[in-house]
């Protein structure tokens, strides 16, 4: 392209013309990290840029990178990032030129502007009719039959109450696939089995739609299951259009990796697809772009099976979390384009321009707990905050820093993480040294189950598909298992650290104070309590490093045993490893996050494990008839009263997290 395409290593974004004239501000109705996003271009633009924010994000990034913000009301979505009166008053009031919306905003925003006219403002993003046909599942669905794309089997119309949801499921045939119209992100999404199923994914659906998008229609399909030897992936298709009739297909991204029908990790290129698929799939998503006169970047999700056969999902009239991973492989800025499309210039590249120049990966960071359901959202604040920017080629787009609120009121991400690679292995490798030295304190994170996928043989391998996460895990994820070899190196390193801490009490610093004996000590037997295990380790300091003998083996550990830091790089043996130390006390419980998982580990010497025998022990607290929720959140049913008596399964109450609606149930039959 003559437009030079680049690669860097953190941005991997195309070159700026800066004699193209296009907006002097532009205001930008979203939140977190996908508003810093667009604020970073703006300002290579030299576009200002105006924030809006709820009373609950007045200290939030987007808030503090954009040269003006406002408050548009308080911390529910509906009454402030939704609110499309307040935005447009906003926008009269800081006389922006342009808005960047959301895709929900977008819906709200056609209706809006319907009903009311308003001239000199410029919308970044597809025109009106493309955003009421693409934003609605069930219009685009038509649309897409229409133009002769394959589409999942389902019903055409709005489903009206729970009995009509049932009925149709019976006419589909179970299981089925209850969706909000104007849904994303896995939010008022439901699979129903049978019809008590249907009926609850109806409530709850609904109930979720209104509270995340302001429209509770809802459309059911037919649920496309994955037996385990037909592989169903989530190939997306990126498009990017003008006003003047052109478009082009960016290449695909695989996101196959999935936990409650959001994705979790992302890729571009897909291992699966061949140039022909490839070329298919991108003429169809450029011909369905086309059929609506879409004029912006797009994305157009499919469902592809094991004979590489596709049908169409959805069509996301947004820029999507994914996005850096195609601007990696492409070269081109994303948000730029869309801006430069939004002026009314025409594109500046042709299909042939659009390279497929090396691999990028992405991981989706949150605030949750991976152990609970591959992962329940996590509330607090981010005591300490360490992005792996230090680290070649890595990319990570935030809207958090180091004392930022993780609060229930909105979707719990932290940051999405991205690497890049000539090759698919190199990207892999990347990120897996980023996990391992990313610092994360304060809130429950999903860095554990994040590191396990990408190391896993099935995904290296790229056998993937959108039951990966419950086939790898049936169980539930546990962290990672421990090898001989690798528990051996665990507990040399915290022996290691151990006796690194006991020598370092011993040092007086800035005082005259000189000891009546000089310690000589260079031996240690210590007792070290791993999981059920019990393991006696013999420690030696040799000059900087530790030999350290573990179950008749001897290891050699080195560092810089720098403990004021929040990551240690340890040499065990020739083997490198970034691990943190997350907690100590003085009962020799230690917790350090290695190979990405947190382990708990008591450390004794052997008379005070000799001795802890004599200790007490703490009796666990009887929980049997207590209902404790597994997350913070809002109640926003109670289903029962006092003297109520209730069977095992029944619904006590509803707790609303981070958008989702979660039903507690009784654990026994009993009395409340």
């Amino acid at each position: 392209s003559r437009w030079c395409l680049i690669t860097s290593h953190k941005l991997y974004s195309s070159l700026y013309d800066p004699n193209e004239k296009t907006f002097e501000k532009l205001l930008i109705a979203n939140r977190g990290e996908i508003a810093c996003r667009v604020i970073k271009t703006c300002k290579k633009m030299g576009i200002k840029t105006v924030a809006i924010h709820s009373d609950v994000d007045a200290n939030a990034v987007h808030v503090k990178m954009a040269d003006e913000a406002v408050c548009v009301g308080p911390a529910p979505t509906s009454k402030s990032y939704l609110n499309m009166d307040a935005i447009m008053e906003v926008i009269k009031e800081t006389r922006a030129q342009a808005v960047s919306l959301n895709e929900s905003i977008c819906c709200s925003c056609f209706i809006y502007r319907k009903q009311r006219s308003w001239k000199g403002v410029t919308f970044i993003g597809p025109d009106t009719h493309a955003i009421q046909a693409m934003g609605d599942k069930i219009e685009s669905k038509l649309l897409a039959k229409n133009a002769k794309v394959n589409t999942i089997p389902g019903f055409d119309g709005v489903v009206k109450d729970a009995d009509e949801a049932v009925r149709i499921a019976r006419e589909i045939g179970y299981p089925v696939m209850i969706k909000a119209s104007a849904g994303g992100g896995g939010k008022g999404m439901r699979i129903a089995w049978d019809d008590e199923e249907t009926r609850e994914g109806f409530r709850f659906s609904s109930q979720e739609a209104a509270s995340s998008f302001g429209d509770d229609r809802l459309l059911i399909e037919k649920f496309i299951d994955n037996p385990r030897h037909i592989e169903i992936q989530v190939c997306i298709i990126i498009v990017l259009a003008d006003k003047h009739g052109n478009a082009l297909w960016l290449n695909e991204r695989e996101c196959s990796i999935q936990r409650r029908n959001q994705k979790v990790v992302e890729e571009a290129p897909s291992t699966f697809l061949d140039p022909e698929t490839r070329r298919a799939m991108g003429e169809q998503a450029v011909a369905l772009a086309k059929a609506v006169k879409y004029s912006s970047a797009g994305t157009v999700e499919f469902l592809v099976d094991s004979s590489k056969n596709f049908y169409f999902l959805e069509m996301n009239t947004r820029l999507q979390v994914e996005h850096p991973v195609t601007e990696c492989i492409t070269g081109l800025d994303l948000v730029q384009e869309m801006i430069h499309v939004a002026k009314g210039y025409p594109l500046r590249h042709k299909q042939a321009d659009i390279p497929i120049n090396g691999w990028a990966v992405e991981c989706r960071v949150y605030a949750e707990d991976p152990y609970k359901s591959f992962g329940l959202p996590s509330i607090g604040k981010l005591s300490q905050y360490q992005e792996p920017l230090h680290l070649p080629s890595v990319r990570v787009d935030s809207g958090i820093q180091q004392g930022s609120d993780i609060s229930i009121y909105y979707d719990p991400m932290i940051s999405k993480l991205i690497t890049y690679g000539s090759n698919r292995a190199e990207a892999l490798k990347r990120m897996e040294e980023a996990l391992d030295n990313y610092v994360i304190r304060g809130v429950a994170h999903n860095i554990s189950l994040l590191r396990e996928v990408i190391v896993h043989p099935r995904f290296v391998q790229g056998d993937i598909s959108t039951k990966f996460l419950p086939e790898v895990y049936p169980d539930g994820f546990k962290g990672h298992k421990l090898t001989d070899l690798e528990r051996r190196e665990l507990l040399a390193t915290a022996a290691s650290l151990y006796v690194t801490e006991q020598l370092r009490s011993q040092r007086f610093l800035g005082t005259q104070r000189i000891p009546i004996a000089k310690s000589k000590r260079s031996s240690w037997e210590l007792s070290v309590r791993l999981g059920d295990g019990v393991y006696p380790v013999a420690v030696s300091k040799e000059s900087s490093s530790f030999s350290v003998e573990v179950d008749g083996m001897k290891l050699n550990v080195t560092s810089e045993w720098n403990l004021a830091l929040p990551l240690l790089s340890v040499t065990i043996d020739g083997t490198q490893r970034t691990i943190q130390r997350l907690s100590r006390n003085a009962s020799g419980d230690t917790s350090i996050q290695f190979l990405g998982t947190v382990y708990k580990l008591q450390i004794l010497t052997k008379v005070a494990a000799e001795l802890s025998k004599y200790m007490p022990e703490k009796v666990a607290e009887d929980t049997s008839s207590i209902l404790r929720s597994p997350m913070p959140g809002a109640v926003v049913v109670v289903s029962v009263k006092p003297g109520d008596t209730v069977s095992e399964g029944q619904e006590i109450c509803v707790i609303e997290a981070m958008k989702m609606q979660n039903s507690m149930i009784a654990a026994k039959t009993g009395k409340v």
